[in-house]
């Protein structure tokens, strides 16, 4: 039973609408903080970039370099500084790209945003229209069952809400579990190496934190992207991946530098992080199954509540 079954689906429309502008605004809040965040990193790290590549200069020319090779290791530290530059100016770069996909988000956002603006206008002028309409009507069950439609929508919207996060949850997850495989393989390549395992050791563990770093630019997008879906849904977090300290690769060329041991340490210590990390994604995940569940339940007992209103004893 309803009084207007045109005005009450152009009520649900523009309630639908001005729902998912405001879900867009909370994404385009969070967003507009992570890109504060990213770009006070990219500061600390372009200066970090420009002191390594003059430590570079220094010892490719200049009274640096003239002691170095009096001292006979200017090739030797040149080497290290070259690939510690090279380090840096990788962490900018990646820098560089995560801050261009999140201002794209941004105004992906902000275009979205434009043309749902107006919803909030015309749900306001319908809700009066359909008020009018029930103050009118004489049947005493009209209000409440126009209240329940409300509370409906607004449950399947959260609803949905809940399983877009936990989505999202899965696919860090798995990006974590990418990231957790490589480094894995580099752990016991140090492992082995400790054991005199030679340059092929070095190279494999080398080629493995390689690819551990370029996964965890990909995990960090996919937690960026996580917790603005989980800010929808009231939980604030703002989840920042470990660095995977490619340098170690030079130690397996300069073992006079830095030992074996305190290498494997690293490693270890940067698994533990990410391991952390993915537990606290499962723990999140597992919030908001509970969650779901109980947006389920609430729904079922509306939905009874109206069942019983259309159809009395």
């Amino acid at each position: 039973m309803t009084l207007s079954p045109e005005l009450d689906e152009r009520l649900r429309e523009a309630s639908a609408r001005m729902h998912r502008a405001e879900h867009v605004r909370q994404l385009r809040e969070t967003t507009t903080q992570q890109i504060a965040d990213v770009r006070s990193t990219l500061e600390d790290l372009e200066f970090e970039l420009v002191e390594e590549e003059r430590d570079v200069a220094r010892l490719e020319g200049g009274l640096s370099a003239v002691l170095a090779r009096m001292l006979g290791n200017r090739e030797e530290r040149l080497e290290r500084e070259r690939a510690e530059a090279m380090v840096a100016r990788e962490r900018v770069d990646g820098h560089r790209a995560r801050l261009a996909q999140l201002e794209a988000d941004a105004a992906a956002a902000d275009a979205e945003l434009a043309v749902l603006d107006p919803a909030s206008r015309e749900y306001a002028r319908l809700l009066a229209e359909k008020e009018q309409q029930l103050i009118r009507s004489s049947d005493p069950r009209a209000r409440e069952l126009a209240d329940l439609g409300a509370a409906l929508d607004r449950l399947s919207a959260d609803v949905r809400e809940c399983d877009e996060a936990h989505q999202a949850g899965q696919r860090a997850h798995e990006a974590l579990g990418v990231v957790l495989r490589f480094l894995n393989s580099a752990r016991n390549a140090s492992t082995f190496d400790m054991f005199g395992g030679g340059l092929l050791v070095d190279a494999f563990e080398h080629d493995r934190l390689t690819s551990a770093d370029k996964a965890a630019w990909h995990a960090q997008r996919a937690l960026d992207v996580f917790s603005r879906e989980l800010a929808d849904v009231g939980v604030a977090a703002r989840p920042v991946m470990p660095k995977v300290d490619k340098r170690w690769f030079v130690d397996a060329f300069f073992d006079n530098i830095i030992s074996d041991v305190l290498k494997h340490q690293r490693i270890e210590k940067t698994r533990a992080e990410v391991n952390k990390l993915a537990q606290w994604v499962r723990d999140t995940g597992a919030y908001l199954e509970a969650r779901h569940a109980q947006l389920l339940a609430e729904r079922a007992q509306l939905l009874t509540r109206r069942k019983e209103l259309l159809h009395p004893a």
